[in-house]
């Protein structure tokens, strides 16, 4: 008797992802996409999908899909290329692939030796060989190397798909779109993303990264516990010090409520600078989808 085994790509697909947001441009061509790039997160926030003009400098189109929990990243991206004309198009001048969770570390790029990203990654997570992969991302002008964690379905199914695609770890595109913003001679602010039920916490000066880290949270207190903590031990006073949120939330949202209780001078952040916008993206807060945008300013 024999068994055939089913490889993933012949499994049944769960229904794709119901889409939140679907924005274009009416100059967006599918049928030509050499001239554009391709962007996309994954994470407990959803599956999110940008294109950006690269003649024009400027994001074209825009797409938001709820996450289904009952199905792995892979999945989902399989079954939504079959019903999306962006995903299902592998004809793009470059695609970029930001991945969200807590299994990253960064480094100072002398320090890495190449064939060691697994036994840097052990020290702040636990892998596991059969699920997952690691893959790393090299800030040029950081001189740093961020080291991270992705599902191996996910990276197998990305690789098979778009063969010179670049994965990523969403704080990397987190850090690319806040260095840009930040100024020369800047002192010390505090950013935050805040996901789904988590927060990365980030610190520049002078265009230079001082601290990054990613904190699961259940409530808004531990919120503003983490954030707080943060700020004391970078010296910063909740009173005087600017703090600079983006993320899925309102503005009336318990959260923000709360990080406006504690600390004075805290605003909503705004999309990368010097990139353009189509028209159909006005509606959106400025403050969201700050990693999708920021993948435009990653190697």
């Amino acid at each position: 008797m024999s068994f055939n085994t089913l490889s993933a790509a012949t499994l049944p697909l769960p229904a794709p992802p119901v889409a939140l947001q679907s924005l274009r441009d009416e100059t967006l061509e599918t049928a030509s996409p050499a001239g554009c790039n391709l962007y996309l997160t994954a994470g407990a926030n959803g599956l999110r999908l940008g294109v950006a003009d690269i003649r024009r400098n400027k994001f074209v189109a825009l797409e938001d899909y709820a996450l289904n929990p009952q199905a792995s990243w892979a999945e989902q991206f399989r079954a939504l290329a079959q019903e999306s004309d962006l995903l299902g198009e592998t004809n793009w001048n470059q695609v970029r692939l930001a991945v969200q969770n807590r299994s990253f570390t960064l480094l100072p790029a002398p320090l890495l030796r190449p064939g060691d990203e697994a036994a840097y990654l052990r020290l702040h997570h636990a892998l596991e060989p059969e699920h997952e992969t690691v893959g790393r991302y090299a800030h040029s002008s950081l001189e740093m190397v961020s080291v991270f964690a992705a599902e191996k379905a996910l990276t197998s199914w990305f690789s098979a798909t778009y063969s010179t695609g670049k994965m990523l770890h969403q704080t990397s595109a987190l850090l690319e779109g806040i260095i840009h913003q930040s100024e020369v001679g800047a002192p010390r602010r505090l950013y935050l993303s805040l996901g789904q039920q988590e927060v990365t916490i980030i610190a520049v000066r002078d265009k230079r990264l001082e601290f990054c880290n990613v904190f699961a949270f259940a409530t808004a207190e531990d919120l503003i516990y983490y954030t707080i903590l943060v700020m004391q031990e970078l010296q910063l006073n909740p009173d005087q010090d600017g703090v600079v949120v983006w993320g899925d939330l309102m503005h009336d949202s318990e959260l923000f409520t709360i990080l406006r209780k504690y600390i004075r001078n805290i605003r909503f952040g705004n999309r990368p600078f010097d990139l353009a916008y189509s028209y159909r993206l006005n509606d959106l807060f400025e403050y969201r989808y700050f990693e999708l945008y920021s993948l435009h300013l990653c190697e």
